[in-house]
């Protein structure tokens, strides 16, 4: 019996950008959660520094920022900018802007800005709350962050960032769903 040239069981390629990049996410969270499960004797010694300011976040990255990010979101009037579309957006959402009632706009867009510039391996120092005190109160749900993570991609397109930086921005940034969704 000949072999088939294409598998019997091969999956079907990722058609939509959005579907991959969630996919990349949720990977960089699974390794991040599977590095946390393996016994101390087992884990290999970080070598990577925690970017500066960083440690406000909670969830820390796993890795240092990769390089080139901070440059490839515009710098910090660059994630500026995404953040503020990201707010706008998170704000008039109809799924999750209720969530965002007792939040002043431009405070978020502040803090975020100075997040993910420390994360993307920027100059800046973020001195907000970590992530688990922050959200502790809210009724967040899974599906309330995936619609985040939905406007974020938004808010990048806008700004014309490259598909690969968005995926590696959001790499980054998946680790904190465990502090941020506080309905299981």
């Amino acid at each position: 019996m000949p072999i088939p040239a294409t598998p019997r069981f091969a999956l079907p390629p990722c058609r939509a950008p959005r579907t991959a990049a969630l996919a990349l996410a949720l990977a960089a969270a699974l390794a991040t959660a599977l590095a946390t499960a393996l016994p101390a004797a087992a884990q290999q010694p970080a070598a990577v520094a925690t970017p500066p300011g960083a440690a406000a976040f909670g969830a820390a990255p796993a890795t240092a920022a990769p390089e080139g990010l901070y440059d490839a979101l515009g710098g910090k009037p660059g994630i500026a900018r995404i953040m503020n579309g990201l707010v706008d957006r998170a704000f008039k959402d109809e799924r999750i802007g209720p969530l965002f009632k007792e939040t002043k706009p431009q405070a978020l867009k502040d803090s975020l800005t100075d997040q993910i510039c420390v994360l993307s391996g920027g100059p800046c120092r973020y001195e907000g709350a970590d992530m688990k005190s922050a959200h502790a109160d809210l009724p967040i749900r899974k599906r309330d962050f995936n619609v985040l993570v939905e406007l974020l991609q938004d808010a990048m397109d806008e700004q014309g960032v490259a598909f690969t930086q968005q995926s590696r921005l959001l790499a980054l940034l998946a680790p904190m769903h465990r502090d941020i969704i506080t309905v299981r």
